[in-house]
This record gives C-alpha cells, structure tokens and sequence, in this order.
C-alpha cells in the first residue's frame, strides 16, 4: 500500500522513456548528476533548489530498474553500478548540507549530523549486501530509501524558512538508519542462530 502512487506512476513513465534511446544505465548516470547539482545547491543554501533535486533524481533512481526489466536489459553491472551511485548520491547531497552549516557557522551537532545520517545510510545498505553475500535475505527495516529520499526532500524545502526543519529530517533518519541496523543484525543473528548453536 505504502508504494500504491510510485506502483501506479511508473509504468506510464516507463512506457514514455523506453520510446527514447536512453539506456537504464544513462538513467542511473543522470540521476547521479542531478544529485551532485542538489549537493551544489545544498552547500550555497538554496534549500528549496536542492531538495527539488533530490526529488527529481530519486524520480530517476526509481525508474532506472523498472526500465532495465522492461527493455529487457537488466545486468549485474547495471545492478552494481545503480547502488553504488545511490550511494554516492547520498553522500554528496549529505556533504552539500554539511558544508553549508560549516560555511554558516552551524551549531557542531549541525556539522556533525549530515555524516552521522551517511554512516547509518550505508551500514543500511552494507548488512543487506553483507546478508545477501552469506546467502541470506535481508531487507527488513523501518524506511526504504524512496521513503528516505522523501523525508529529507519535504526538511530540506521547508528549510529554506525554517532551518530546523533540515536538523529534524537529518535526525530522524538517522535514528531510524540505526534502528534499521539492529533491526538487520538481530535478523541476521535469528537466522543464523541455530548454526552457532551447533
């Protein structure tokens, strides 16, 4: 239910870009680019800008595999090279907020926030690719990352007046990355608990 609009919106979107000659991979490619412009907006504190961006490029994040399915072009690399430019993605728009709160004398909790929330974001992702090396599934956890993508989109816009606003959405999705992560080990841990009882 909770992705009923995105599962209702994508597959005309999908339908108008498979017409074009752009590839799933380019797709991915964009929205990466369009992440590093939200991060440049972020640094200069053009909050409504940047958290635009990161909209439109988690649009091009949630496109890119429905394409590659639909074209029939789904490979291990494009697998690769889509999680690892998410990553990157997070990571610049993070530093571009980062860098603002250095640059406007933000409090050190400030500062220190946009990495915090990262490091959660990638043990996230890290335990469900761990897992998944061990052969197990994971992918239990309290937000996705279109739900993410959401969050720090809605702080960022209404942080351009209220810049609170971005320290709020920083915050809860950082404790909810860390909730994510026990949530993953005691999975894991569950899973695997009878093989080190033997």
């Amino acid at each position: 239910m909770r992705h009923r609009l995105a599962d209702r919106l994508t597959p005309p979107l999908v339908s108008i870009i498979g017409r074009t000659h752009l590839s799933p991979n380019g797709l991915t490619v964009i929205g990466f680019l369009v992440s590093i412009g939200s991060a440049v907006a972020l640094a200069g504190g053009h909050f409504v800008v940047g958290g635009a961006l990161v909209l439109v490029a988690g649009a091009f994040d949630m496109l890119d595999g429905p394409l590659a399915r639909a074209k029939g072009r789904t490979t291990q690399f494009g697998a690769m090279l889509d999680s690892s430019l998410d990553r990157l993605s997070e990571a610049a728009v993070l530093f571009g907020i980062l860098v603002h709160y250095v640059n406007h004398d933000g409090t050190t909790w400030e500062a220190w926030l946009p990495y915090v929330t990262f490091v959660g974001s990638v043990m996230v992702s890290y335990l469900r690719a761990r897992a998944e090396g061990l052969g197990l599934k994971c992918e239990v956890g309290v937000f996705t990352r279109a739900e993410r993508v959401i969050v720090l989109a809605i702080g960022l816009m209404i942080g351009q007046w209220i810049e609170d606003a971005v320290v709020v959405a920083l915050s809860l999705l950082a404790a909810l990355a860390f909730v994510t992560v026990a949530q993953r080990l005691l999975h894991v841990w569950q899973l695997t608990k009878k093989e080190s009882e033997v």
